[in-house]
């Protein structure tokens, strides 16, 4: 069973986000990657579970900053797009690694 507990969170770089998981292995996201996932009431609507914001539209030169723990189980950060009402548990982001291999597959 894989980790959820971060061992080491970086932000050193405006657009990367990296976290070293208690087993040893590492999630890297960009800040474009963080954005299109936001599960938050503004960009997934909260009764019916539809996509409100159009992952397409993330730009590709976004940053992100002001990354800080929520209680201990999850991150919230600031984008240059002025979003900020983001909630990424860390179980969300082990699950969505982007160098996972794809299940079923």
């Amino acid at each position: 069973m894989s980790s959820t507990n971060p061992k080491v969170i970086t932000t050193s770089e405006p657009t990367r986000l990296a976290i070293e998981w208690a087993d040893g292995h590492t999630t890297e996201f960009t800040a474009p990657q963080l954005r299109a996932m936001c599960a938050c009431a503004n960009c997934v609507d909260e009764v019916s579970g539809k996509r409100m914001h159009d992952p397409n539209t993330v730009p590709h030169d976004l940053t992100q900053n002001h990354a800080h723990l929520v209680g201990n189980y999850a991150l919230s950060m600031t984008f240059s797009d002025g979003h900020h009402t983001g909630i990424y548990t860390f179980r969300m982001l082990r699950d969505s690694d982007p160098a996972a291999p794809a299940e079923g597959g």
